[in-house]
This record gives C-alpha cells, sequence and structure tokens, in this order.
C-alpha cells in the first residue's frame, strides 16, 4: 500500500526541523491582537542605576544603563536586562525625519513588521543633537522562545539626522514600568561622534 503524501512529507521533513511550527509562529506579526498588559508591570530600571557611556563605530554616543547585555550587528547595536532594552540602527536617509513623513512611511513600515502595533504620538523634539522626531507606541513582544509568552510593550522611538545618516533608537519595557526618567536621559545623552 502506498504511503500518503502527507505522511511522507512529514517523515522527511521531521529531521530537518521542518515539522509543524507553534500557533503562535504561524500567525503574522500585524495580525496579532494587542494583549492585556501585566497586572503589575516589571521593568522598571531602577532610580539608583549607573549609566556608561557607549560609543558606536557608525559615528555616535549615548549614556546605556551599566550591566545591560550587549549585541552588536552591521548597523547597529541592541541592550537586554530581562524585559527592558534598547535597540539602535543606523541607516542612510536622504532627508531629516518630518512628523509628516514619518506618518506617511516610518508608521505604515512599522505597523507591517510589529506585532498589534498601536501609535500613541508622533512629535518632533529638540535635544541636544538636534531636532529629532519621537514615536511613541505600544505592541507585543516576541514570543519567549522556551514559553511562548508575550507581554505588552511601551516603546519610544528616537530618529536623529545628520548629514545623510540617521539613527533609530527604540527603548522598551513592559507597559506601565515606569522609564520616564530613564529614557528622557539616554535620549538627550545622544551624540553625533563623526563631523
Amino acid at each position: 500500500m502506498p504511503t500518503p503524501a502527507h505522511v511522507l512529507t512529514a517523515l522527511l521533513a521531521a529531521p530537518l526541523g521542518l515539522g509543524a511550527l507553534p500557533a503562535q509562529a504561524q500567525t503574522p506579526p500585524a495580525a496579532q491582537a494587542p494583549i492585556a498588559p501585566l497586572q503589575h508591570p516589571v521593568g522598571d530600571i531602577p532610580d539608583t542605576q549607573v549609566f556608561v557611556r557607549y560609543h558606536s563605530p557608525l559615528g555616535f554616543s549615548l549614556e546605556v544603563p551599566e550591566g545591560w547585555a550587549r549585541s552588536t550587528t552591521a548597523d547597529g547595536v541592541r541592550f537586554v536586562s530581562r524585559l527592558d532594552g534598547i535597540v539602535i540602527t543606523a541607516r542612510t536617509a536622504h532627508q531629516a525625519p518630518s512628523v509628516a513623513s514619518v506618518r506617511a512611511q516610518e508608521i505604515p513600515a512599522l505597523k507591517r513588521a510589529g506585532r498589534a502595533v498601536r501609535i500613541s504620538a508622533v512629535t518632533q523634539v529638540r535635544l541636544p543633537a538636534g531636532k529629532v522626531v519621537k514615536i511613541a507606541y505600544s505592541d507585543n513582544s516576541a514570543p519567549n522562545p522556551v514559553t511562548g509568552k508575550q507581554v505588552r510593550e511601551e516603546r519610544w522611538r528616537f530618529l536623529y539626522f545628520r548629514q545623510g545618516r540617521e539613527v533609530a533608537v527604540d527603548f522598551y519595557a513592559p507597559y506601565g514600568a515606569d522609564n520616564v526618567d530613564q529614557w528622557h536621559r539616554m535620549s538627550q545623552s545622544f551624540r553625533w561622534s563623526r563631523p
């Protein structure tokens, strides 16, 4: 009796790690519904946290919490401590971002790539590094690789621009964690280190 095609496919795929994916992984990120925030959010950066200046070979520096795990990529760096994090990405840009350009281009891309993204505000702010566009939003975290659990996150993204270069700095923490002062400090500490 011939082996059914779906059984044969499953037998061949199993050794390659191509078996059935968890249900969460099959849900497109943008199609997810917002997760309820944690009842007692964790992730507050302590008021006693020590900060150190990180100097990137990509031409910028800023203060980051001492002791957070760092991983670098070709276009940026990431700092993580449990459910809190900072993701910094550098790229070429032809012009400085504006509230209008961010609403027209950045926000749609953010919603496509993110998980249940909800935009709170898009504003232009003046920081020591110059005029910056700030996006305040929330989304669902990536699933925990072990448990598959997700949390609702609060995020601030700052878009810095200088001479054809843009750096996006994303701060994230569980929704409701009180990190406003620390995020303000870090966003204000950003400096360009190349002329």
